[in-house]
Order: C-alpha cells, then structure tokens, then sequence
C-alpha cells in the first residue's frame, strides 16, 4: 500500500517540477535533496535501529513519510515555491534514511533462515508489483486530475495504511542493549562492510550500474519530448521497470536455487548495462517500454542475489547498522545518479547521458569481476555463513 502510493508520488514530483520548470538539472536535484538526509542520517540510523525495536523505528519513518505526503499536496495545491517541493522531498529523505535499514533488518526475524532467499524474492516481487500499480495510477491521476494534488494524498492514505498494518506485526525481537552511542559504535557498520569482499563486491556493482546506468530521472524528459507519449505514457514508463520485476521474481521464486549466483548477479547487471543502452538510443515507445521491463527484470535478479547476501553475512546484532552503510551506498547510486543523470542531460542532451552511463555500467562489471574474484566464485545463496565481529 505504502508504495503503491510512494510509487505515484514519485511520478508526480517528476512531472510536476518538468511542467513548471522545463529543466533537466530540476529533476536532478530532486535526487541530490533526497541524498542528504541519508547522508547526514546512516551511521545514528544504524544504531538505532541495532538497539530500539525495530518495528518502532520502521512506524516512526511511516509517520515523517505520511507527513512529507500531506506537505506535497498543500505545496502542490497553492502552487507553492519549489523551495517548499524541495523541503517536502528533504523530509522524505529522513523517513527513508530510517525506512528501509529497519525494514530490511526487521525481515530476518519474521521468517527462518532456510526461507529468507525466497521470502526475497517474494517480499522484493510484491515491492515491485505495487511499482506497477503506482506509476500507471500516478500518471493517469495526473492527466485525469489536470494536477499532482491528488496523488500526494493518495501516498499519504497508503503510508499511513503501512504504518497501522506494522502496528500488529509480532516479531522474534532479540533483547537489545540501549547502550550509549560513541563513535566505535557508530562506525561498527562501516568495519565490517570494509572485510567483507562479498558486500564490498555487490555494494560495488549496485553503487556504480545505478549511478551510471539509471534512466529513470530523465523518464519525464523522454515521456514528453522524445517518445512523445504524454504523462499517462510516462506512468507506464515508470511501471515497465517493475513490470518486468514481477515477473522475473515469479520465475526465481518458482525454480530451484541458483547454483552459481555470483556469475548470475554479473551477468544481470551486464545485462542492465545493455539494456539501458538500448533504451537509451530508443525513439520507439514499445521497444523503449521493452528495454525497461528487460532491465527491470534483470535488476530483480541482482536485489534477490544482494538482499540475501546481506543478512547472511551480517550477525543479527550488526544488521541495522550494517543495513544503513549499505543502504546509503543504495540511496546514493539511486539519488546521486539522479542529479548525475540530470546533470549529463543538461549539458549535453539525454541521449548521451543515458548511452554513456549504459557503457560505464558494462565497463564497471568487467572491473568488479576482475577485482574481486570471490564474486565469481560464489555458488548457491544457502553456502554463505554469518561473517564474525572482530572489534
């Protein structure tokens, strides 16, 4: 529900700030405001997390969003400065700073360790399915409405759905020491991400194939001046990534474990590279819409392979803040690669900057490959053990 709604909202800042501004460093900037907070917020956000009840911490961020939602309707209503727009997504930051290292910290507790890879995948599929949903209501809401108003409500409506639904969630919860916050305890995330050559590796790739080969902040820009399809064609522009998604983790959660999953997770952020390439060079809408359900299928590939990883290598204690390092590196290839690709399209148009962030992501997996040949090596996601704690 949350997302469905977040979903749409995004859709709606993206169209709203190109309707009153024709700028391609506006939607840029909407990336760089969002990566602030997370900036700002990584390192206390772990430790929270690491020692209050992470199902308190996860309604908290539902809260901030619920507010950032009803901020953006107003803003939207009175068509306000977008120095308000912009304070509304810096507000949405916060949320997410605390939002997602909670969530996924929260997820080991919920199911037992021999299901976690395809409670992944489905929990990842659902994620992507109410992607989906979102950005094709977003936009036909959009063009429907004449105006953005709407949809931030409807995101505030399933935000706050999200946040009475976490209320009754019963979790195994290990008994937590407050504990004062120093700076060991604070950097502890940062310790252990930096000896683990399996996290380096796939926080490497994701970091990197997303800030150069993300396409989806210039959407807006093809949707209306080189597809030519209008807000209700940019919504489903937005949905096809996730579209191909749902379907990819159909087919993971219904085929027996990957046997080599660290050559799949390179081949699928090959893949990405590829198909953003193509996309990229694109003036078809099918065959753009294609080459996004392609990527989006294949970057499921690589979420599933990342977010059981994860919390297999990291010792329940360490997961909030573990969840937040890499987290930031997440919200910082997705952010910073929104103002990077904004930036690039500015300057020199948005054909050469989604082309020549598809070739640096090929190049970046040739790298990753090369470097650390205990990617390469990895086979089934069930072989991967808990990491120690060295203090």
């Amino acid at each position: 529900m949350s997302n469905v709604g977040l979903q749409m909202q995004s859709t709606a800042i993206g169209w709203e700030l190109y309707d009153r501004t024709h700028s391609a460093y506006a939607l840029g900037f909407v990336g760089l405001v969002a990566l602030l907070p997370m900036l700002a917020l990584a390192l206390p956000a772990g430790h929270i997390i690491d020692t209050q009840d992470r199902r308190r911490v996860l309604m908290a961020s539902l809260a901030i969003f619920t507010i950032s939602s009803v901020g953006l309707a107003f803003v939207s209503a009175a068509r306000g400065p977008l120095v308000a727009l912009y304070g509304c997504v810096l507000i949405s930051g916060v949320a997410r700073a605390f939002h997602t290292p909670a969530r996924n910290a929260l997820l080991p507790g919920l199911v037992p360790a021999t299901l976690l890879a395809n409670a992944v995948t489905w929990n990842s599929g659902g994620w992507q399915l109410a992607s989906v949903v979102g950005p094709a209501l977003g936009g036909a809401l959009i063009a429907a409405r004449g105006g953005a108003f709407a949809v931030y409500l409807c995101s505030a409506v399933g935000t706050l759905t999200f946040f009475f639904l976490a209320a009754a969630i019963r979790h195994r919860s290990a008994e937590r020491l407050a504990g004062e916050i120093t700076v060991s305890a604070l950097v502890a995330g940062v310790r252990f991400v930096a000896r683990s050559k399996l996290l380096l590796a796939t926080i490497t790739l994701d970091l990197f194939a997303v800030l150069l080969g993300g396409a989806s902040t210039l959407l807006p820009i093809y949707a209306k001046d080189i597809l030519h399809v209008g807000p209700a064609g940019l919504g489903w522009l937005d949905a096809a990534p996730s579209l191909g998604a749902v379907l990819m983790a159909v087919g993971l959660a219904s085929r027996p474990p990957m046997r080599r999953a660290g050559r799949t997770l390179l081949w699928a952020v090959f893949g990405f590279g590829v198909g953003t390439l193509v996309f990229g060079l694109s003036t078809s809408f099918p065959l753009s819409l294609a080459m996004l359900a392609v990527i989006g299928g294949l970057d499921m590939v690589s979420v599933v392979i990342r977010h059981t990883i994860a919390p297999l290598v990291t010792p329940d204690e360490m997961r909030g803040r573990v969840g937040s390092i890499t987290g930031l590196f997440i919200g910082t290839s997705n952010q910073l690669g929104g103002f990077e690709s904004g930036a690039v399209a500015g300057a020199f148009g948005p054909v050469f900057s989604v082309v020549s962030g598809a070739i640096g992501t090929i190049i970046v997996v040739i790298a990753v490959a090369w470097h650390w040949p205990a990617i390469r090596r990895l086979g089934t996601l069930a072989s991967v053990e808990s990491e120690p704690i060295i203090v």
